[in-house]
C-alpha cells in the first residue's frame, strides 16, 4: 500500500505545509550553508544515541583524512521542520539528513532522495540483509533502500519493579490500558514526587501524537475512514482522547502538556514516575547507570491494548542522502560507518552495551555482551517491532500507511495542529470535546483534498 499510495501522491507536498516550514526554519534555500569540498554537513536529531555517534565521529575523521564532519544537532520537532524544508526545496544545506520511515517512502517517490541500493550493493561487508525485515522494508521503495537505519523501535511500558513489589502489584506481560490506568492510580504518589505514569503531552506530530495515536488505534478509532472522511469526533476517537487526557491529568507527571520523549526520560530516570509508556529505545538510557538512578529496577512489557492484539508502533531514525548532495561518495562513507555492524561494537566497547543503537540489526541480538546487558528489554523490543503492523494494531481499515502517524505529506502540519489541541486539553485550557471539534475541522480540510483526487 505504501508504494502505490506514494506514486499516486508523487510530488504533492501541500503549499501550506511547505510555507509554514520555511517560515519556521528560516531556510534560505540553495547555498544557505553550503557543503563544498569534503566537509559534510549532517542534520541529526539530538537524542542520546545520536549524541554518542557525534562523540565518536573523531574516529571517522581519523580513518578518513580529508573528510570533515559538521553536525547540526537539533531537538526532534526543530530537526523535522528544518530537514523537511531544506530537502523539499532542494536547498542543498545538508549532505546527510536524519529522517524516519514516515518521510523516506514519500520523499523517495518525490525524487528528493538518492537511491542507496547501488551504494549498499557495492559495499563489501555492509550486509543489508542483516537489517530486521520490517525496518528494512519501511525504508524501501520498489525494493530499493532510500535510507539506512540507525536505530529502530516499537513502543512498550517500562515499570518500576520495586514499586510494584512494594504495592503488591503484578504487571502482566500483555497489559490492557484499563490495567495500566489502575496501576497508575495505585502508584501515584505526589507526596514523594512519583507520578503514576509518564506520558507525552508536548505538541508535535512526532511527540505527543505518537503514543496517543496508538491509543486511538487500539480503542477502535482512526483519523480517516476509507473514503477520507475525518473521524476525530467519532465515539471511538472521543473515548480514546478522554482516556489519554484523563490518565495523564489525574496520574501523570507535572507539566505534562510540555513533556516529550526527552522530558519523560529524565523524569523516569530520576525516579519520578512508576511507569512510562514510550519508544522501546528508552530502555538503553533507563539502564545506563551514568544517566539513570533507576538502572536495574525496571521491567518492560508490551504496549497496552484495548480492542486489538497489539498496539506498538514501528519507527526508525535513519540516514538519507538528499538528491542534490554534491559529496555523495563521502556522505555514503559516513552513513555506512554510522550504520554498520562495527559501529555497534564500538559503542558497546566505548560507552557500554546498554547504549548500543537497538532494533535494527539482527546480529546485534547475537552479541553475548549485548544480550546480557539488554536481557530485560531485548526480547520485548524485538517482539514489538515484529508485531507492529496495521493488521495487529487497528480494528478498521484505513486509506493511509503508518501506525503512530498518518503517512501523508500533510500530516506534519495536520498532526502538529491536532497535537496542539491535545496539549491544550491536557493543560486544562479546553475540554476534550472542544479540542476534538477544532481538530476535526483541520482534518476534514485535508480529507476533502484527498476525496477530490479519488
Amino acid at each position: 500500500m505504501r508504494n502505490a499510495f506514494g506514486r499516486r501522491r508523487r510530488g504533492r507536498l501541500s503549499a501550506i505545509l511547505l510555507s509554514a516550514l520555511l517560515l519556521a526554519t528560516g531556510c534560505a534555500g540553495a547555498g544557505a550553508i553550503g557543503a563544498g569540498g569534503q566537509t559534510l554537513v549532517i542534520a541529526i536529531v539530538a537524542n542520546p544515541q545520536m549524541n554518542d555517534a557525534i562523540a565518536l565521529s573523531d574516529q571517522f575523521e581519523r580513518d578518513h583524512p580529508g573528510i570533515e564532519l559538521k553536525f547540526v544537532s537539533l531537538p526532534e520537532n526543530q530537526a523535522r521542520a528544518k530537514i523537511t524544508a531544506s530537502t523539499a526545496t532542494q536547498g542543498g544545506e545538508f549532505d546527510v539528513v536524519m529522517i524516519s520511515n514516515y518521510e523516506t517512502p514519500q520523499w523517495a517517490d518525490n525524487g528528493w532522495l538518492e537511491n542507496l541500493q547501488p551504494y549498499i550493493d557495492s559495499t563489501e561487508g555492509y550486509d543489508a540483509d542483516d537489517f530486521i525485515p520490517s525496518i528494512r522494508e519501511s525504508l524501501s521503495d520498489d525494493g530499493d533502500m532510500y535510507a539506512v537505519p540507525f536505530y529502530g523501535e516499537s513502543s512498550f511500558v517500562a515499570y518500576r519493579k520495586d514499586l510494584f513489589q512494594q504495592a503488591g502489584l503484578t504487571m502482566p506481560q500483555n497489559p490492557t490500558w484499563e490495567q495500566i490506568a489502575g496501576f497508575a492510580e495505585q502508584l501515584d504518589d505526589p507526596a514523594n514526587g512519583v507520578a503514576g505514569i509518564c506520558l507525552r503531552g508536548k505538541p508535535g506530530w512526532g511527540e505527543s501524537l505518537a503514543p496517543f495515536s496508538t491509543v486511538v488505534n487500539t480503542f477502535g478509532a482512526r483519523y480517516f475512514d476509507e473514503d477520507w472522511n475525518a473521524q476525530l469526533t467519532s465515539p471511538e476517537f472521543k473515548e480514546a482522547a478522554n482516556f489519554y487526557v484523563n490518565l495523564v491529568r489525574e496520574h501523570g507527571q507535572t507539566g505534562a502538556s510540555s513533556a516529550g520523549f526527552t522530558e519523560c526520560g529524565t523524569r523516569y530516570g530520576q525516579g519520578e514516575a512508576a511507569m512510562w509508556y514510550d519508544a522501546t529505545v528508552m530502555a538503553g538510557t533507563n539502564e545506563d547507570p551514568a544517566s539513570s538512578t533507576v538502572a536495574g529496577k525496571s521491567g518492560y512489557v508490551s504496549a497496552p491494548v484495548n480492542k486489538t492484539d497489539a498496539s506498538g508502533w514501528l519507527y526508525t531514525w535513519s540516514l538519507a542522502l538528499p538528491k542534490v548532495t554534491e559529496n555523495k561518495d563521502a556522505a555514503w562513507e559516513f552513513m555506512r560507518w554510522m550504520t554498520d555492524k562495527q559501529f555497534v561494537q564500538t559503542v558497546g566497547e566505548e560507552f557500554g552495551w546498554n547504549r548500543v543503537p537497538p532494533g535494527v540489526r539482527q546480529s546485534t541480538y547475537e552479541i553475548d555482551e549485548y544480550t546480557e546487558a539488554a536481557k530485560a528489554y531485548a526480547q520485548p523490543t524485538l517482539d514489538g517491532i515484529r508485531e507492529a503492523n496495521q493488521d495487529n494494531t487497528m480494528t478498521e481499515p484505513v486509506p493511509y500507511p503508518g501506525i503512530q502517524f498518518v503517512g501523508i505529506p500533510e500530516f506534519q502540519d495536520l498532526g502538529t495542529r491536532i497535537s496542539q489541541q491535545l496539549s491544550a486539553a491536557i493543560a486544562g485550557q479546553k475540554t476534550v470535546d472542544e479540542a476534538l471539534e477544532q481538530a476535526q475541522e483541520y482534518a476534514e480540510t485535508v480529507g476533502q483534498a484527498y476525496r477530490e483526487t479519488q
